[in-house]
């Protein structure tokens, strides 16, 4: 796993057209739990009120979910995405005191359109 200060460096990798394409590539994978993080995360970082800090965390977070060959290769199926599902899961609890409840609302309508 990658430790939290390395998060940072992926963020050179993230851009919104990979974060989308990504995210509806891998949804079934992810499952609905996987997908509400990711896409909170992608809102709270659209959202001009997140601090700094915070969004470089997601930022480098999202680059990393982007980014292919990590810790665990996203190449090989569902073992390779336990990495970005953990890394999610703790950005969002880091950064939890700057996600908006309509962050959340957000991605919850998100993934019901996308999943049904």
């Amino acid at each position: 796993m990658v430790q939290m200060d390395q998060v940072y460096e992926y963020g050179r990798h993230y851009d919104d057209e990979a974060f989308g394409e990504k995210v509806w590539r891998v949804a079934r994978i992810l499952g609905r739990k996987g997908l509400v993080e990711a896409l909170t995360l992608f809102y709270a970082l659209k959202d001009p009120d997140t601090p700094a800090r915070a969004r470089g965390l997601i930022l480098g977070t999202l680059g990393y979910f982007v980014f292919p060959f990590d810790a665990l290769p996203d190449l090989v199926p569902f073992v390779g995405y336990t990495d970005d599902l953990a890394l999610l899961g703790v950005c969002l609890g880091v950064v939890a005191m700057h996600v908006k409840e309509e962050h959340r609302h957000q991605a919850e309508t998100t993934v019901r359109e996308w999943l049904g």
